[in-house]
């Protein structure tokens, strides 16, 4: 009942104001996102790979319509690769893009510019020997992306995609990308989206995340199953084997700071396991998304703001 309100406050700029003045809301974005700099994010990412678990870093920041705004997530991007080039942290750690933060918004010349920046980042990546995911937004920027997506394959085939179970066309959407050498992140969705385009009921989406892994597991290309929910990692792993997928052809990915002893005993049971690792200083929106998908989220919050308070 609290996630539309609370997604629908996650675009809202005086609720930001307050959300980001309240004394207790710096605490509990820790448990979220790395941290405002990209020390904090090295730091981080080097001690996940220290337990065995890869990283696949995020510098927050989306929705821009500002041209130097865009210019300056991608330098950041580009930093940041260089970083983990110099570290010895790329063999373990790539990128998430949102491609609406390198200009996909940009009035007349969104597209274009996305495409632009996303190759830019695309060709630092492969110079340190990392890889890129795109990452998915809301319904209306689905086509746009899985287009940009097509074009960066042509010279980058290791591109990342991610889809939507929620997303009615999400089937269809595996279908098309479940060819050899496609990697693709399969999540639930945690934008708000009207019924005509996605599911409302968790049933089923659950069962929609059930078919979409299914075609995904049975293809040729390389699952990432983004999951929390037990249940669906269970049956990950019974697709996989009734697929005949050895080791280390998918993987599990899951959020920085959500079920981190889950996360270390999938490590332990030989599986692959990314942790989606945020940072930058343009927190909200993520964070708010993040309260919106899971009511102990929210309880975690409102707790600490109680106590704080």
């Amino acid at each position: 009942m609290l996630r539309s309100p609370i997604l629908a406050a996650a675009r809202s700029p005086r609720t930001r104001s307050l959300v980001e003045h309240l004394p207790p809301t710096r605490a509990i974005v820790d448990r979220f996102v790395a941290g405002d700099v990209l020390d904090d994010a090295v730091r981080v990412t080097r001690e996940l790979v220290g337990t065995g678990r890869k990283v696949t870093l995020d510098h927050l920041g989306e929705d821009t319509t500002d041209r130097a705004q865009a210019d300056a997530t991608v330098d950041a991007y580009d930093t940041l690769l260089d970083t983990l080039g110099e570290t010895g942290l790329a063999r373990d750690a790539e990128v998430s893009v949102k491609l609406s933060a390198v200009g996909q918004f940009l009035p007349g010349i969104g597209e274009r510019t996305a495409l632009e920046n996303a190759r830019r980042i695309c060709t630092a990546a492969a110079r340190v020997g990392t890889t890129v995911t795109l990452d998915m937004e809301d319904h209306t920027t689905t086509d746009s992306t899985l287009g940009i997506l097509r074009e960066l394959r042509v010279d980058f085939p290791w591109v990342g995609a991610v889809l939507q179970a929620y997303l009615r066309r999400t089937e269809q959407d595996c279908r098309d990308l479940a060819y050899e050498g496609s990697r693709v992140r399969l999540c639930k969705g945690a934008y708000q989206e009207p019924e005509s385009v996605a599911f409302q009921d968790k049933g089923d989406v659950d069962r929609s995340y059930v078919r979409c892994l299914r075609i995904l597991m049975e293809g040729k290309g390389y699952p990432m199953v983004a999951s929390h929910d037990p249940r669906l990692i269970a049956i990950a792993r019974h697709l996989a084997d009734r697929a005949g997928r050895a080791p280390g052809s998918f993987e599990f990915q899951m959020l920085y700071g959500i079920r981190p002893e889950e996360q270390t005993r999938i490590v332990e049971q030989g599986d692959l396991m990314r942790i989606y690792l945020p940072y930058g200083a343009e927190w909200y929106g993520y964070f708010m998304r993040r309260l919106a998908e899971r009511p102990a989220n929210l309880t975690f919050f409102l707790r600490a703001m109680a106590t704080k308070s």
